[in-house]
């Protein structure tokens, strides 16, 4: 076999792989002609390599074919060594020069969320919370915004059991914060500041935090708002991409 054979068969294999899907856990091989663009002999010549190096494992009849060990070892190596707060990095920055305002992300912890980094603003009048700052995950946009992927509406009582928010109101914001992507907060934890926030996935879908955009209301009016939000998502699912969540869009 050729070099150039070699590379083509190694790309076909990575096909066959990426094939799957949380929705498609298994599949047979009809199945899989229909989504690689192989001929039956060298899909099953493939199929049989994979399955020797645990790739992926197969059962029944007629025959269904999963991801293997082989693949949990790679995602576990992959994750140990993540760091989300550096892989954001390109995102945040892209971020803070197109609004001018401080930028910041959040993961949750427990009921509550912390910021792993953040980018200040260089305007003179800006805000900014700091590295390692927590606040209730249930108060805020950055919060609320993580919390409407986290919660079911019977728990929320428990998210936000002593803090002065209202379970069933919540409950309402949340439902239209999952309809619009993003949440947004005026003059809530600090008074005179707007932040607007968006979601980011990891490769389970499992939203794994929040990028935030804020800043001074003088500046930050609603068409401001607005468009910040669009800029926050772009840059959340750029995120999401870039830790292995394939429904995330293309921008």
């Amino acid at each position: 076999m050729s070099n150039n054979d070699s590379v083509r068969a190694v790309g076909r294999a990575l096909d066959i792989l990426l094939a799957f899907s949380p929705q498609d856990a298994e599949l047979s091989a009809s199945e899989l002609l229909d989504r690689v663009d192989l001929s039956r002999p060298t899909l099953y010549r493939l199929l049989y390599t994979l399955q020797a190096h645990r790739f992926l494992v197969s059962e029944g009849e007629p025959q269904k074919f999963r991801l293997g060990p082989a693949v949990a070892q790679l995602a576990h190596t992959w994750s140990a060594s993540l760091d989300v707060g550096s892989l954001a990095q390109p995102m945040m920055r892209q971020l803070w020069r197109d609004s001018g305002e401080t930028v910041a992300l959040f993961v949750p912890q427990g009921v509550m969320r912390v910021c792993i980094a953040e980018l200040p603003s260089a305007q003179a009048l800006s805000f900014k919370r700091g590295t390692g700052y927590q606040e209730r995950i249930a108060i805020g946009a950055s919060g609320r915004v993580m919390l409407a992927h986290l919660a079911a509406d019977t728990e929320l009582a428990n998210w936000t059991q002593g803090t002065p928010v209202d379970p069933k109101k919540l409950a309402r914001e949340l439902a239209v914060i999952r309809s619009k992507g993003f949440a947004t907060s005026k003059n809530e934890l600090i008074e005179g500041a707007v932040a607007v926030a968006a979601p980011f996935f990891n490769g389970a879908g499992k939203v794994a935090g929040a990028l935030a955009v804020f800043g001074p209301a003088v500046r930050i009016k609603a068409a401001q708002a607005n468009a910040f939000a669009e800029l926050v998502i772009t840059q959340a699912q750029a995120l999401s991409r870039a830790l292995g969540y394939a429904r995330a869009p293309s921008v």
